[in-house]
């Protein structure tokens, strides 16, 4: 299986989403975090993404009778390659776009659905939730100076770990040429 076909899965891509920043999760876990997904389905999908390398087991413990695994992320192994995005065709691009977006609008709706159901309701100031659109003039140089630039402010806080009032954050980025 591609990796495009195997990331851009529903399911698979939440379970991806679910384990960023560095998480270890045991698929109880997950299922806390996806209560949607059936138990039977969530397996499956762990299975598929541990056989593809996706997934790494890096605990395993006896629980009743049988053995409970955890398992993190393999990022290098988390994304499609330069290689097989270009040798994508537009369908293929639209629904691996299609898919992406489907998921942050799934993930956006989580949070406006959690937040709605606590005191203070939604407050996206308060919880860090944001979205908007720029535009800028900038040739390929200057482009590509800004990918490394957002690269490195991202990578000087991937080693953060969870604690303290720290909250793990969800950041997409789209890069479109405009018309």
């Amino acid at each position: 299986m591609a990796s495009a076909d195997l990331l851009l899965h529903p399911v698979r891509l939440r379970v991806v989403q679910a384990l960023l920043g560095d998480r270890a999760l045991t698929t109880g876990d997950l299922h806390a975090e996806l209560p949607d997904v059936p138990v039977a389905s969530l397996y499956r999908h762990v299975g598929v993404l541990a056989d593809a390398g996706v997934l790494e087991v890096v605990a395993e413990r006896r629980v009743r009778g049988s053995t409970e695994r955890t398992y993190r992320l393999v990022p290098a192994a988390a994304s499609v390659g330069p290689e097989e995005a270009a040798a994508m065709g537009p369908e293929e691009h639209r629904r691996a776009f299609g898919t992406f977006v489907a998921a942050l609008l799934a993930d956006f709706d989580r949070w406006v659905d959690g937040a709605a159901a606590v005191p203070g309701g939604l407050d996206a100031a308060r919880d860090g939730v944001g979205y908007r659109m720029t535009g800028l003039w900038l040739d390929d140089e200057e482009f590509a100076a800004l990918l490394a630039e957002l690269r490195g402010v991202l990578a000087g806080r991937l080693a953060h770990g969870p604690g303290g009032s720290r909250r793990r954050r969800l950041v997409g980025t789209v890069f479109l040429p405009g018309s």
